[in-house]
């Protein structure tokens, strides 16, 4: 954990979070320096103004319901790596992944503005993004989320029970791309897609949602990720193979005239993708 203006975070995993680590790390070693106090000042002045806006940000937003918070709250004590070591996963997992209270009520503000009724998520994880875009849906409105780990989506479902708004949604455990397959044979149609699973697929992801109609029209989609901690904008030989799919991913959707999008610095980068045709 790292704590930013007195409060305990985890690990930086976005452009901004990972900033603010490097400008308090670089203060540091300045403060134990012969640094000209000019230059101290300025630095710390750079550091108070990153690592204020996080939690400005989480102060002005609407406060998760309760059942978000415990959902959290179980993800953050939750020892992901003995589950990975024990087999009870298929993949290394972290609390990290946890889309979090900014993006979970921005999410859900997309529901509430595009009056969606069915929903679409391609990636789960514990199901905090879920279940904060359930909660904007109407009564007789449905999510399908999809989820490779079963684990996980057993805990997820756990937690869904907490909610009076859990029983919106409808989680499919099994390869994403297998069932957005599934959907598409089904001609299933949704008002709104949320991506955010294997950053190597999200190409995939893009190209069997709008040549299979599974967007409907005037349907929104939501890719999560999309700056992966600065690796998009950084030199090449500076990315991980997840930053150059996501670079790769970016480039492609830009140059698609099929589409109009957006690309929104929150958390760490979500992309608004509009159909046109």
């Amino acid at each position: 954990m790292t704590s930013i203006l007195g409060r305990d975070t985890a690990r930086p995993i976005t452009p901004h979070s990972i900033l603010v680590a490097q400008l308090q790390k670089t203060l540091r070693m300045a403060e134990e320096s012969n640094i000209p106090l000019e230059i101290l000042t300025y630095l710390r002045q750079g550091l108070e103004l990153a690592a204020g806006l996080d939690p400005y940000l989480d102060d002005c937003t609407t406060p998760e319901s309760t059942a978000l918070t415990a959902l959290a709250q179980k993800t953050s004590i939750e020892d992901w790596s003995k589950r990975f070591s024990d087999g009870e996963t298929v993949r290394q997992l972290e609390q990290e992944m946890l889309s979090g209270h900014l993006e979970g009520q921005t999410l859900k503000m997309f529901v509430h503005l595009t009056k969606a009724k069915r929903i679409l998520e391609v990636g789960m994880f514990t199901g905090y993004s879920a279940l904060a875009m359930a909660e904007a849906l109407p009564a007789d409105g449905r999510l399908i989320a999809c989820e490779v780990d079963s684990y996980v989506a057993e805990f997820a479902q756990t937690c869904f029970q907490e909610s009076p708004h859990g029983d919106k949604i409808v989680v499919e455990v099994a390869p994403a791309l297998e069932t957005l397959h599934k959907l598409a044979a089904a001609q299933e149609s949704f008002d709104l897609i949320f991506i955010d699973a294997d950053k190597k697929e999200y190409v995939e992801y893009f190209q069997i949602i709008l040549d299979s109609h599974l967007l409907a029209a005037d349907g929104l989609i939501c890719v999560d990720n999309t700056l992966l901690q600065g690796q998009v904008y950084l030199p090449s030989e500076q990315r991980t193979a997840n930053g150059e799919a996501i670079a790769q991913f970016n480039r492609i959707v830009a140059a698609d005239s099929r589409v109009e999008q957006v690309l929104l610095p929150i958390r760490d980068g979500i992309t608004l993708i509009r159909r046109l045709v």
